[in-house]
């Protein structure tokens, strides 16, 4: 049985004192989410525990699968016959869903992954924390690929990219990865979940067409193709091999490029719409944090720390990993000479950053991967270690 209450405001908010992994299942449920197929993984377990006991609650329904190849695959045959779908996992189950999550881009079936990130390689520092999967999350599956990734820094942000996660994959048709770190999996913060009235529930885009007239991945009506139930009056042909409109395999060298590029551009030509980031004082900084996930709040202690000194230290978080902020970061470094990235890794982001910046500011990263968290002391140690007094 669940340990936690929810309780409701005055304005009717249920409001409860959550782990983020409790609140990632809270918050797809307000998205509409009603499926759940995974096997359990530390530090992401939570998250199906609550499942099992609250989707049934809803009308929805719980499944333990035997290993995590089968969990994403369930959850894709789930989110084809209709369901809002989620899975849940940690890095080892999320390097084996990487098969699965190509055949869910390539046939544009909207469902959402969470990794709440642990220490690795292999088995690793299974209770202890990193960002050591963001490579992963873009590139884990083969072949060119878009992806949406978002990153959460406090519980209550996980209730929002939650909610983000699930109406980007139902609106773009493609599967989403939430990347938690144990950190925020496992904190517990006062989490107030948002009335229907507040959001805006996406639903993907349905077939209007007669059955004997659809097409699967028509590009007539737009960048992302209506979608049609499996099991409905609606049958079609669905393969993990480069298909047509109609869902038959090709090799024929334009339509192989007119899949890939709209798979692509229906991601890329939204930029607007699905980057998300939040400034800290950037108007005036001369020195920035980048950052995500939960040592975002860390840059903002070191930030304060730094300011009640007279030095103008500014921070970028990254709630949206991929696809990559450029054009926000090259802005910034016009004005912004030094910048400092801060990671629970051995330096991932910070090659994007130094990419995005293009040669306009100095870039370095302070980075941390023994499995332990980071501290705004820490952050300030390693600025002055790298040549800039705090």
């Amino acid at each position: 049985m669940l340990f936690y209450k929810l309780y409701k405001d005055k304005e009717g908010r249920k409001v409860s004192f959550l782990q983020g992994n409790e609140a990632c299942l809270e918050a797809a449920l307000v998205a509409g989410v009603r499926f759940y197929a995974g096997y359990p993984i530390t530090p992401s377990s939570e998250i199906a525990a609550v499942a099992a006991e609250k989707f049934p609650m809803y009308g929805g329904k719980f499944i333990q699968m035997e290993d995590e190849i089968s969990s994403m695959a369930t959850i894709i045959g789930a989110s084809m016959a209709g369901s809002k779908c989620l899975t849940a996992t940690s890095g080892p189950g999320f390097s084996l869903k990487q098969e699965n999550i190509g055949y869910a881009v390539i046939n544009e079936v909207p469902c959402l992954i969470v990794n709440v990130q642990r220490a690795g390689p292999s088995t690793g520092l299974p209770t202890q924390v990193s960002q050591g999967d963001v490579m992963q999350s873009r590139w884990g599956t083969h072949g060119d690929h878009p992806i949406i990734v978002l990153s959460p820094s406090s519980v209550q942000e996980v209730v929002e990219t939650t909610i983000l996660a699930v109406n980007f994959s139902e609106k773009y048709r493609t599967p989403v990865i939430l990347l938690l770190d144990e950190t925020v999996g496992h904190m517990r913060e006062k989490v107030v979940l948002p009335l229907e009235s507040e959001i805006k529930i996406e639903e993907r885009p349905k077939a209007t067409v007669k059955p004997e007239d659809y097409k699967p991945f028509d590009d007539e009506f737009g960048l992302v193709p209506p979608f049609a139930e499996f099991g409905s009056d609606y049958r079609y042909i669905i393969t993990g091999l480069t298909h047509d409109k109609n869902g038959f395999p090709t090799t024929n060298p334009e339509e192989v490029t007119a899949l890939l590029d709209r798979l692509h551009n229906k991601i890329y030509k939204n930029l607007d719409d699905i980057i998300r980031v939040k400034k800290f004082n950037t108007d005036d900084a001369d020195i920035l944090l980048i950052s995500y996930g939960t040592p975002t709040r860390s840059c903002i202690g070191a930030m304060e720390k730094a300011r009640e000194k007279g030095r103008k230290v500014g921070v970028l978080q990254l709630i949206t990993i991929w696809p990559f902020c450029d054009d926000i970061i090259n802005k910034l470094a016009e004005k912004i000479k030094k910048i400092f990235v801060v990671e629970l890794n051995m330096g991932q982001i910070v090659l994007e950053v130094e990419r995005a910046v293009s040669g306009k500011a100095e870039v370095k990263g302070i980075l941390k991967y023994d499995g332990g968290f980071i501290s705004p002391e820490e952050i300030i140690k390693g600025i002055e270690e790298k040549g800039s007094k705090i």
